[in-house]
């Protein structure tokens, strides 16, 4: 796993083998979570075409769409694949800040 692009504060871009994985730093009040997804193909496709900017937008709104806070209707909420790749993508911002 290998970080490809970031935003301070915001986001890490994490590529795995074909996979992106968007890890997002979502805040709400005092409460503090990230919530890692894998882009799927439209998002993909998305990134290809626009960068960053795309990134910037689409972490936007999963940090909006709240998809930690209880009886969230966030449509990221059952993307977050943080136990699957949560230890390794953490591993690879670990690297990239060294």
């Amino acid at each position: 796993m290998n970080v490809i692009d970031h935003e301070p504060a915001s986001w890490f871009l994490v590529q795995h083998g074909d996979q992106w994985l968007l890890d997002v730093h979502c805040s709400h009040s005092f409460v503090s979570y990230t919530v890692l997804i894998a882009l799927n193909a439209q998002e993909t496709a998305l990134y290809a075409q626009k960068g960053h900017a795309y990134l910037n937008e689409l972490a936007h709104a999963v940090h909006y769409s709240a998809p930690g806070v209880k009886g969230s209707q966030s449509p990221y909420r059952d993307r977050n694949v943080d136990r699957e790749f949560g230890a390794q993508v953490s591993q690879a911002i670990a690297t990239f800040r060294a």
